[in-house]
């Protein structure tokens, strides 16, 4: 029974197939936020930047 039990748990540790659906919908969801944040932040980003370059360049 021990050996049966040990077996299991040894395939079961060394499985490494993974989750791959799971990575992919997290890889496919951080990519959205990404886009998202990036367009909703980007133009005053752009800003921002702009004036600092500009006092920057003032100087």
């Amino acid at each position: 029974m021990m050996t049966t039990l040990r077996r299991r748990f040894l395939a079961l540790w060394s499985d490494e197939t993974g989750d791959v659906p799971g990575w992919v919908l997290i890889t496919l969801m951080t990519a959205g936020l990404v886009i998202i944040i990036w367009g909703l932040a980007g133009p005053a980003l752009s800003g921002v930047f702009q004036q600092a370059i500009n006092r920057v360049s003032g100087f």
